[in-house]
């Protein structure tokens, strides 16, 4: 609890613990060890990265997400253009890896909902269930069947393939 909270109104709860009744003058081995290492070790270290941060003064780095601007898809690059083939391919993978990472934060809310709500999870955890089914439909109608060695120009085949079923059936 804070220190500056009123005493009134949120009174402190009993002690549940008895007090250690000690039964030796000998000093406890893990104290002398964590003072050994805080000493030897810790203050140190942190002294030292203090002085050297104190020198550095405005020059701190900062670290921040890389940002990556967007190119072209694969069908906009002209025949032959080996490197916007591999800008696309790039992006591709990166697209790739983001959308691996939104299913995986959808799955654990859904885990997370289904934990807290246990049996009832399917009635009080159906907006998270549909999310989660739209998400991985998703993923899948765009990833799903790849392979082991997935790639932009094999994604861009599986989606014109997929248009050109559709159209047959339509």
């Amino acid at each position: 609890m804070p220190q500056d909270y009123d005493k009134d109104v949120y009174p402190e709860p009993p002690r549940q613990t008895p007090v250690v009744d000690k039964q030796t003058a000998l000093p406890n081995p893990a104290l002398i060890l964590s003072k050994l290492f805080y000493y030897s070790v810790d203050l140190p270290v942190t002294t030292f990265r203090g002085i050297i941060e104190g020198i550095q003064g405005d020059k701190k780095s900062h670290y921040y997400h890389q940002n990556f601007r967007r190119v072209s898809e694969l069908t906009e690059c002209q025949e032959g253009d080996y490197v916007c083939y591999y800008e696309a391919e790039m992006q591709w993978r990166r697209d790739y890896k983001v959308d691996q990472e939104i299913v995986k934060v959808i799955q654990e809310r859904l885990r997370a909902c289904q934990q807290r709500e246990g049996s009832s999870y399917t009635q009080n955890c159906s907006k998270e269930l549909q999310q989660f089914n739209e998400v991985s439909k998703g993923f899948q109608s765009r990833y799903g069947d790849l392979g082991a060695y997935a790639s932009s120009r094999k994604c861009l085949m599986k989606q014109k393939e997929r248009m050109m079923a559709e159209a047959q059936n339509a």
